[in-house]
């Protein structure tokens, strides 16, 4: 039965292959894909020049970039690449989005979404505390913009430093969202959210610091000072500043509270840590879930001991 098929010949070479472009289905697109037959897999990818460019070849820190980033993954399969985003992530973009498309609708105005402290307390309106940091403007090139930041380095975040500890991420948002809201009164900001986007950016450029990174291609930088070149591009075309010096002044007294405290008080002697929110809150909900994991026990009536030779009467 095997006698139509051809004899067995020496071993063809064969030329380097060309893989697609479609991203593989690892979590990192530093991880090298399998050679298969002998086929010889040395020539970078699309994906691994997509991905070069941004983290310089793979430096410290670039493996956390997820396989997203190539934008034929978004373009193919928009659910499947909205599925991937993690909830906190996914939760805020929606939330953006939905309150931009319904400002842009006519639904909701925006003058019933920025923070004024007069109409909190004296009108009730709590919901301002937190809308502000949900509305990106009209739909525009610089709302594609922000969204492009909020999503990508949110995300980044949420799949690197704080893989796991989802808790965290959100107490992060938290402390600058609060942080924020303080500095308010002084500031003639009323929208919070590209303050809290330039946070996260902060946040993941301090957090890997040996990434590099390049300004349209014309000059290349490291990721600690991706804020501060946004902030200048910024300037530049005319926007005021003080949206983003507020995002990385909160950034930076995170990174440090989170970060660079803990290490000079081990030194020093010093209370170990100051923003213990996270650990409050864990433990708040670990308190929470025992609790719910013990069934309720029914009413048994304890035994009574008699002594021998006791009255019973």
């Amino acid at each position: 039965r095997w006698a139509w098929l051809p004899p067995r010949g020496p071993a063809r070479t064969t030329e380097k292959a060309e893989l697609p472009l479609v991203p593989s289905r690892s979590s990192s697109l530093d991880e090298k894909l399998p050679a298969a037959g002998g086929v010889s897999t040395d020539r970078p990818t699309p994906c691994t020049r997509i991905h070069q460019s941004i983290s310089g070849g793979g430096g410290g820190g670039g493996e956390s970039i997820a396989r997203w980033s190539t934008p034929a993954t978004m373009v193919a399969d928009p659910w499947s690449w909205y599925a991937e985003i993690p909830i906190v992530s996914r939760l805020y973009l929606t939330t953006s989005f939905v309150t931009t498309a319904a400002c842009a609708l006519d639904l909701v105005s925006p003058f019933s979404l920025y923070y004024d402290l007069s109409l909190i307390f004296r009108k009730g309106q709590a919901w301002r505390l937190a809308s502000n940091f949900f509305f990106f403007g009209t739909f525009s090139l610089d709302f594609l913009f922000h969204m492009y930041f909020l999503v990508r380095y949110c995300r980044l975040l949420e799949e690197g430093e704080f893989r796991g500890r989802t808790l965290d991420f959100v107490c992060m948002l938290l402390f600058g969202a609060g942080l924020m809201l303080l500095l308010a009164p002084l500031l003639t900001v009323r929208f919070f959210g590209s303050s809290l986007a330039f946070m996260m950016v902060y946040v993941w450029g301090r957090r890997n610091e040996h990434v590099r990174m390049s300004f349209l291609g014309l000059f290349p930088f490291t990721a600690p000072y991706l804020p501060w070149v946004m902030l200048a591009f910024s300037v530049l075309l005319g926007n005021p500043a003080t949206t983003d010096i507020v995002g990385i002044a909160t950034g930076h007294a995170y990174y440090y509270l989170e970060y660079v405290y803990p290490v000079v008080a081990r030194i020093r002697g010093w209370p170990p840590r100051l923003f213990i929110f996270p650990t409050l809150l864990s433990s708040l909900f670990n308190l929470a879930s025992s609790r719910r994991a013990q069934p309720d026990q029914p009413d048994v009536p304890r035994p009574v001991i008699v002594e021998p030779g006791a009255d019973l009467r």
